[in-house]
């Protein structure tokens, strides 16, 4: 598959700027309720937790079209991840009490890494990121997988492509809660806010709040 930044005819359909970094937030507060939820609250909080549902696919949603844009660096995001991911496991597994299945920053980086492999026609690094390493990390094969199909979607308009894998998520969360990104997507895109982008304050968030988790969890323990 053609690398999206060596196509200057392809013009992918994108989120606008303010809708991913709002959807971004929004995500990062469903998902900061559900592991208050589960760390805090012993797992379960009507409509929180259903609610934390919704994070992964928002986030998917962010994150590929972000890598879709035309000269993306998908190397950077790689290392990004992979570097706050790395950072993030063992408060992580503190707070939850286990240390597989690994953060979902490391999800995310693998998706990348299956995404740059499709890019650049690398079937043995898209075999190990997408086919084997997936076990280890949060959502799976249907967290990697819903990110690359979004990606391919961004990249080639075919809508319908990441269906597989939101119903692949919704089976591993038990319910039906994840379908609600799409249309939370589509209702945000059509009134952009005016958001500015916080790379770094998003994984300084993440770290923060898992290590209050963390910290509470070894309280009780």
């Amino acid at each position: 598959m053609q690398d999206a930044a060596a196509s200057p005819t392809t013009v992918p359909y994108a989120l606008p700027s303010g809708t991913r970094e709002a959807l971004k937030w929004l995500a990062l507060l469903f998902m900061t309720g559900d592991h208050v939820a589960k760390v805090v609250h012993g797992g379960y909080v009507p409509v929180v937790t259903e609610l934390g549902r919704i994070a992964f696919p928002l986030f998917a949603l962010v994150m590929a079209c972000n890598l879709a844009q035309p000269g993306a660096d998908l190397r950077k995001s790689m290392r990004r991840l992979i570097l706050w991911g790395v950072l993030a496991q063992p408060l992580h597994a503190w707070a939850v009490g286990a240390w597989l299945p690994v953060n979902i920053l490391l999800t995310f980086a693998l998706a990348a890494v299956a995404i740059q492999a499709l890019a650049q026609d690398r079937p043995w690094w898209l075999l190990l990121a997408a086919g084997v390493l997936p076990f280890f990390v949060d959502y799976r094969w249907a967290g990697v997988g819903l990110i690359v199909l979004c990606w391919i979607a961004f990249r080639h308009r075919v809508w319908w492509l990441p269906l597989p894998g939101l119903a692949a998520v919704c089976a591993i969360n038990g319910n039906g809660w994840a379908l609600l990104a799409v249309p939370l997507a589509g209702v945000m895109a059509r009134w952009p806010v005016p958001i500015p982008r916080a790379r770094w304050w998003f994984y300084v968030y993440y770290l923060g709040h898992l290590g209050v988790l963390a910290a509470y969890a070894q309280l009780l323990r």
